[in-house]
């Protein structure tokens, strides 16, 4: 009876969830059944792994930029804008992670412990492949919840990064009510272990990529060779299995574990290197053709009409690896991001810091001599990824291409605080938004919208930051590109032409890790990144958020938003609830 209670509630918030998906994974079963039932009810037991798939941290957009030096929000009451003002607690943590991902690894647990005893298909060949499968989605689901548990989650207990680097308890049985919920914290170093043994199982048991295939010479080595195997492979590894968890996203997952692993904030802490975190991301870049392999579209990946429409089946454009479903069109994203005058709410207002990090097109930063920025006329001769992802005075936005006044003395809404949905900062948020979308209440449009799980561009990224670390510059370890080769890549692709800075003047490992810092500033800007990025590299949390105030064309820097974080908030806290509860240690500061 335990094990019905157990269950049951388990299911019902994510059966809630898994309802209102259409693109890729089917519904629980919600009737309340005994757990040996999944034994001879296969739905029900797909259920299990579905419950775990929409408690996945990364199903829909968490807008922390607005509680870093990138950017604030309009909205008083944001809980993210509280934590980055002083009111980050341990019992108030906006990012807690630890209900979910624990509940979520529950879930895969029964299904790694349950699977072979499931009855998948009356084909017994068919069922053992079945099972395969859902065990491999497990490992790497259960991956996946630890890399967010430990980013958010793990810490030092002791002040100055000292004493122990502490991690989440490791549970890998399925827990009942006799389980012993009184378990420590596992190390870090533990829990990466962990996390690198469930990402190899995953690529054991998984395809690559699933997909059908149309003749049996096409089938991957171990899947057989005539029809009856071709059959089997496709109802089991085809088309309908995209967007679940493969072998190419468990590589992913385990190149994001190591990069954070590998990061000056946790390195003392593991034995994961740089030449680690660069080995595993440039494997999985290996598999895309190296920098060849880079999508030309891939910073405008949201706006790219053509890709989205196109869309189907669980496909993806060049630019993901993993992403979550398609929903079917709708406008809330432009109603939260749009300035006034567009019908939107205009939350998202990037800072001046994050402009100042955009280059001019010939590849120098604004403060170089060689820049020719024009600090009267700043947007000049910009890289024109600039006004792709930040809507600045003077800049259009919108489906017919409406300039945006937000200079202080503009006349509309749009302008520097003129009403409670204005700018705060002299700038707007344009990435992510589809300028096709219209609010306008007389002509209103919708347009197809998708949340990025895991972008290629992240993994060059992660490849560049510890290729850089580990070989410099130009090494390449055993592949055939390295971080420059990426990085003047991704910059090319920004719009940057005869880029003479990276040629020139980007020499040393302290140079490239500098420019790839900003590189990926921008690349993953509003992604939900530079929160975590500034706390891996232990850099400076209470920057100011700044603006700018323009009149009569005058540029003039104004502070928006002081920051108040202490140094031991570059870890979260371990929920207040869970250390009354278990008697977890804590995290130093907290």
């Amino acid at each position: 009876m335990y094990k019905r209670i157990l269950v049951y509630l388990l299911l019902i918030p994510a059966v809630l969830l898994v309802s209102s998906c259409s693109d890729v994974l089917s519904p629980a079963n919600e009737n309340i059944n005994e757990l040996e039932d999944m034994y001879t009810d296969a739905s029900y037991a797909e259920g299990f792994l579905s419950n775990a798939y929409n408690l996945m941290p990364g199903n829909g957009w968490t807008f922390t930029d607005v509680a870093t030096d990138n950017a604030v929000t309009n909205d008083n009451s944001n809980a993210f804008r509280q934590m980055a003002t002083g009111q980050w607690t341990a019992d108030n943590y906006p990012l807690n992670e630890w209900s979910d991902s624990r509940a979520g690894i529950q879930f895969v647990n029964i299904m790694i412990a349950n699977a072979d005893s499931v009855q998948w298909a009356e084909d017994e060949a068919t069922r053992e492949l079945f099972s395969q499968r859902m065990k491999g989605e497990a490992y790497g689901l259960r991956a996946y919840f630890m890399y967010h548990l430990l980013r958010n989650h793990a810490g030092w207990t002791g002040g100055d990064q000292g004493g122990q680097l502490l991690g989440v308890p490791i549970v890998t049985e399925p827990q009942d009510k006799d389980s012993d919920f009184q378990q420590p914290r596992n190390t870090f170093e533990e829990c990466m272990q962990q996390i690198y043994s469930d990402v190899e199982k995953a690529r054991e048991l998984l395809p690559v990529d699933y997909g059908n295939v149309s003749d049996p010479s096409q089938l991957p080595e171990g899947y057989g060779d005539d029809e009856n195997d071709l059959g089997r492979f496709n109802r089991v590894f085809g088309n309908d299995g995209r967007q679940r968890m493969s072998g190419r996203i468990a590589m992913a997952i385990k190149a994001k574990a190591a990069l954070l692993a590998a990061s000056p904030a946790y390195s003392a802490g593991t034995n994961t290197s740089w030449e680690d975190a660069a080995n595993y991301a440039g494997e999985l870049l290996a598999l895309n053709n190296g920098v060849a392999g880079l999508a030309p579209e891939g910073a405008t990946w949201y706006d790219n009409a053509s890709q989205i429409s196109n869309l189907g089946s669980g496909s993806n454009p060049p630019e993901m690896i993993w992403r979550g479903n398609l929903d079917g069109g709708s406008t809330g994203l432009e109603q939260q991001h749009f300035p006034p005058t567009l019908y939107g709410n205009g939350w998202m207002n990037p800072t001046q810091d994050l402009v100042d990090a955009f280059p001019m097109q010939n590849g120098y930063p604004i403060g170089h001599p060689n820049s020719n920025y024009d600090s009267s006329n700043p947007y000049q001769d910009r890289v024109p990824l600039l006004e792709e992802y930040i809507l600045v005075n003077g800049g259009t936005a919108g489906v017919n291409s409406t300039q945006i006044t937000t200079a202080a003395d503009g006349n509309t809404n749009d302008a520097l605080n003129a009403v409670e949905t204005s700018t705060r900062t002299g700038y707007y948020m344009k990435k992510l938004l589809r300028q096709d979308v219209n609010l306008d209440p007389t002509s209103t449009n919708s347009q197809v919208h998708y949340y990025p799980r895991i972008r290629y561009t992240e993994i060059y990224l992660a490849y560049a930051e510890a290729a850089n670390e580990a070989w410099g510059p130009d090494g390449m370890g055993n592949f055939s590109f390295s971080a420059r080769g990426v990085i003047e890549a991704i910059r090319a692709r920004q719009g940057i032409t005869n880029d003479q800075y990276l040629q020139n003047e980007v020499a040393s490992t302290e140079d490239m890790r500098e420019l790839i810092r900003n590189v990926r500033r921008i690349e993953l800007a509003f992604e939900n990144f530079r929160f975590w990025d500034l706390r891996r590299w232990n850099m400076e949390l209470a920057e100011s958020a700044d603006g700018v105030s323009i009149s009569n064309g005058n540029h003039n820097i104004i502070t928006v938003e002081p920051r108040d974080y202490q140094p031991y908030q570059r870890f979260g806290p371990v929920p207040y609830n869970e250390v009354l509860k278990f008697g977890l240690e804590q995290n130093y500061g907290w």
